[in-house]
Formats: structure tokens, sequence, C-alpha cells
């Protein structure tokens, strides 16, 4: 199996490393990733500026693209300049951070598996709980796992999913759930301060929801300690509104 890896956190991520290790097991693994960091970007596309890449080399050998860009970036330009083949399969992560909820929208490891799948191929987001000492190791071999299971599977081709894996889950046998992403907002306040010389600006803080949701999603099986996997499309038409809006007698 031909592997594209990519991240969000950029390409000395300690993340995007340990899940290359571990992927090497599955098959050749080509890596294309951000320069810099660019958590919270979402699915930019750089193309008012030239976008500039940098081989770079360990022991003498090629081991990674630079890219001057997104995460959307690296593997659009991967797929169509950079690698020698065609991938099988797209996998963006380990990202520091968990993409889940309404977080998805935001993430750029997500907008990057996103981009994978837009060309068809078989694509996987990974975000591990943020942790001072993450064992990066563990989350590499649940990865991989999960991966692994996911393309097992004849109707996984071409499709695009999302893991998310707890603290928890790297430090006790826990099980992998599918659920859907929640919906639930939060993350909605921002503290207000002033800099020296007297002008206001705003933090964002981050804050839980009031209740959590009624049913199950990867925000409350995270808390359980679980690893989810949530499926995902990225067509936003809504279908059923289609039909009864064409009697709407909209004019311009």
């Amino acid at each position: 199996m031909r592997i594209l890896l990519s991240n969000d956190d950029g390409v000395y991520s300690p993340g995007l490393a340990a899940l290359a290790q571990q992927l090497r097991h599955l098959g050749e693994v080509f890596v294309a990733a951000p320069a810099t960091e660019q958590s919270g970007v979402g699915h930019s596309i750089t193309y008012l500026t030239p976008l500039l890449c940098k081989s770079l080399k360990r022991d003498g050998r090629h081991w990674a693209w630079a890219v001057e860009g997104s995460p959307a970036d690296c593997v659009k330009l991967a797929i169509v300049e950079l690698c020698p083949w065609k991938p099988d399969l797209v996998v963006s992560g380990i990202n520091s951070g968990l993409n889940a909820g309404i977080n998805v929208l935001y993430s750029g490891t997500v907008a990057a598996a996103i981009e994978g799948s837009f060309f068809g191929i078989t694509s996987i987001a990974v975000s591990m709980e943020h942790s001072e000492d993450p064992d990066l190791l563990a989350a590499a071999v649940i990865a991989r796992n999960v991966v692994d299971g996911i393309v097992g599977h004849e109707e996984s081709r071409g499709k695009l999913f999302n893991v998310n894996i707890p603290t928890r889950a790297t430090e006790h046998p826990t099980e992998v759930k599918v659920v859907p992403m929640g919906l639930t907002q939060y993350g909605r306040r921002y503290e207000k301060r002033s800099d020296p010389s007297g002008r206001d600006y705003y933090w964002a803080l981050w804050s839980e929801p009031q209740e959590p949701p009624p049913q199950e999603t990867d925000l409350t099986q995270l808390s359980e300690g679980f690893v989810t996997v949530t499926p995902l499309d990225f067509d936003l038409t809504r279908y059923g509104l289609i039909e009864s809006m064409r009697d709407w007698n909209l004019k311009c």
C-alpha cells in the first residue's frame, strides 16, 4: 500500500514522526507536511502567492517535503506533483489535540484528509487529546491498528474518516466506537484585554458545553475514554430542502 502522510502541526511534529514509523508497517510512506504549524487554518489553500517546498534530508537521504502552505496545499501538491505514484491512502496526523465535534470544521488536520478524498482516495484524519507528556508511540500504534482495520473493508475505498484518541486510551485497553460528530457548540467566550498602548484585544477561551448532548457522539465517547471513528462527507448540500425550496418561488 502506498501512503501519503501529512498534518497541520508541521513537518517537524513528533506526532507526524511517530505515525510515519507505524504506517511503514502497512506500506510505503511519502511525507509532505507544512513547513510551520498550521493549526486551525481549516481548508484554506494558497493561490495568490507562490507555493514553495523544500526536500528535507536525514542521513543524506530525502525523508519529507516541507511545504510553505496549508495542510490542504500539502496534500494537493503531493498528489499532483510531488508523489512518484498516486497514493492508495492519505493519512493526516497525529494532531496534538482532539478534532471532534464542530472543531472538525476548523481543523487543518481534517482538511488535509478531506483534500485527499477530493481525489477519490481513502483518507483518514488522526488526532490525540492534548497532553504535556503524550505517549505518541502508543497513540501511533492505536492509529495504525484503526487505519488498518478501516482500509481492510472494501466499503471504505475512497471514503473519509476522522479518528480521535483520548489520553486514557494510551494508558489502558479500550474500545473503538463508531459515532457521529457532536454538534454542540463550545468555545464561545473571549477575554477582553488591553495592550501596553491601551488598545483593546480579545483572547479566545476554551469552554465546555453547559449541557452534554443527549445522544452518543464523538464528544461523549471520548469523554468516556473510547477511541472514536466518524465517517465524514464533504458534500454540504442539504438535500432534504431542495425539493421544497423549488416551491418557494424565489425571484431575483
